[in-house]
């Protein structure tokens, strides 16, 4: 809990196959277990912010027209926010927004760093009702 928001946070490999923005049917299943939770929120917003290393997209990303990191970022954001909204989180409190490779918890040098900086925070702000 931060100063009236509570965040999750979500490594990139529980949701997304390495160097990919579309979730896995296991993914759906994490994130379906958040939605009873969200579905009842009325006056709290859910963020849904995904972040990426410093590593540029690949050429298999360029042709799906990811050309930065920040492009693949919200991606991911948006496919998380979808997911929850489809099962049932109401649409007027979520919101999706790519950071790319700003704002890192980790160091880029090493690639233990480099995974830890890849992921996805939900962010719930508000009172919780």
């Amino acid at each position: 809990m931060l100063q009236g928001r509570l965040k999750v946070t979500m490594n990139e490999r529980i949701l997304f196959p390495s160097g990919g923005y579309q979730i896995t049917e296991e993914s759906r299943r994490i994130l379906d277990k958040m939605v009873p939770t969200l579905k009842g929120l009325q006056n709290t917003r859910v963020i849904v912010e995904g972040y990426t290393d410093t590593t540029p997209p690949g050429p298999e990303l360029r042709r799906m027209g990811i050309a930065t990191n920040l492009d693949l970022s919200s991606r991911r954001a948006d496919t998380v926010a979808d997911a929850l909204i489809r099962a049932g989180t109401p649409r007027g409190i979520v919101s999706a927004d790519g950071r790319g490779d700003a704002n890192p918890i980790a160091p880029n040098t090493t690639p233990q760093g480099r995974a830890q900086n890849r992921r996805i925070e939900v962010t719930l702000a508000g009172p919780g009702t």
